[in-house]
């Protein structure tokens, strides 16, 4: 495949990926939280566009759901009543940006009927949404954790390797502390001696700031190399014979060369970070319930059970190895970027 038409492809994949958990009330048929009582472990629903009778529909429909009438686990599809598909259905109110607020969603289809595309868990609630609205908790953990990372990072190691001297010892003297603390470990910890039940808001806060405040050091490390070869470079050089100041030099000849390697980093430490958030969760130690993120939804794979009869609960488990992957191609595609610049 083409390199352009491989880049085309990865873009728009993670644009459309951000797009949906970013806007997860507009594609969740549901709200995260909203119960279906008499539809605990409902399959996936399947769409039709043939009915009972033989016909074939231009749209696709779904059938509702009922209990085996012999006693036994699982549900018969009810062909006697057919729920076409409808595309911007009104539905329940969700959170747009602060106090906005919307009704439409993306699809649904009409009341008596339901519709739930990844089934739903042990309560009643719909997979496909709940998956939504964690994952943009869990990804988006992931970014903001990076971004805090980054920024020190960068900070710290354009100083560095600017200013060398004892400016440069110090700042790397500290790098080398915080690369040998384990920075997961270290998340244990410090939740470990906080209370057992955290609000939502500051177990996602803690997680920011001690991801912030530890993960810098690589970041740093790598700005300094690039910083301290920039500096010396001969477009560098001219411009401070010619008079430059530090600042100009900074910005004009030396930041331009670390953009692409702060890219390439941010997509090696996003996974990085969003799987430490969906281990904390999935230990019980982050985001609890009924706040869904992608690790609290792993939890019921902990039972043998689910992982025999319930397979769809495990979809969170593949959105995270795809999200991995979509990753680590973009940073495979960042890294033959920034050698090229380098070249």
């Amino acid at each position: 495949m083409p390199n352009r038409l491989r880049t085309v492809i990865l873009i728009s994949f993670l644009a459309l990926l951000h797009l949906a958990l970013l806007f997860a009330g507009f594609f969740a048929p549901y709200d995260f939280a909203q119960q279906h009582r008499d539809l605990p472990f409902a399959p996936p629903t399947r769409l039709h566009l043939v009915d009972a009778a033989g016909t074939w529909h231009a749209w696709p429909f779904v059938h509702s759901l009922r209990a085996n009438v012999d006693g036994s686990d699982g549900y018969t599809e009810d062909v006697a009543q057919a729920y076409p598909l409808r595309l911007f259905v009104r539905g329940n109110a969700f959170q747009i940006v602060g106090p906005w607020t919307a009704h439409v969603h993306l699809f649904g289809v009409a009341s008596p009927g339901q519709i739930f595309l990844f089934g739903t868990d042990d309560f009643g609630r719909d997979e496909l949404s709940r998956m939504l609205f964690g994952g943009r908790i869990s990804l988006f953990a992931g970014i903001l954790g990076a971004t805090a990372a980054l920024s020190v990072g960068a900070f710290l190691g354009v100083l560095s390797g600017f200013y060398s001297g004892w400016t440069d010892a110090v700042i790397m003297r500290t790098s080398e502390l915080f690369l040998a603390l384990p920075w997961l470990y270290l998340l244990f910890a410090v939740r470990a001696i906080l209370p057992l039940r955290v609000k939502t808001t500051d177990a996602f806060l803690l997680f920011i700031v001690v991801v912030g405040l530890v993960a810098w050091a690589r970041p740093a490390r790598l700005v300094r190399g690039i910083v301290l070869s920039a500096r010396e470079r001969h477009f560098a050089l001219a411009a401070r014979a010619m008079g430059a100041s530090n600042f100009h030099v900074l910005r004009y000849h030396i930041l331009p060369e670390i953009y692409v390697l702060l890219l390439t980093t941010a997509a090696l430490l996003i996974p990085q970070f969003v799987l430490a958030e969906v281990t904390l969760s999935f230990l019980g130690l982050g985001v609890g319930e009924p706040i869904p993120t992608w690790g609290n939804l792993l939890i019921p794979m902990q039972k043998y059970s689910v992982l025999r009869s319930y397979w769809w609960l495990c979809l969170p488990a593949f959105a995270l190895v795809l999200l991995f992957l979509a990753y680590h191609w973009a940073s495979t595609t960042l890294q033959a970027a920034l050698g090229e610049v380098r070249s």
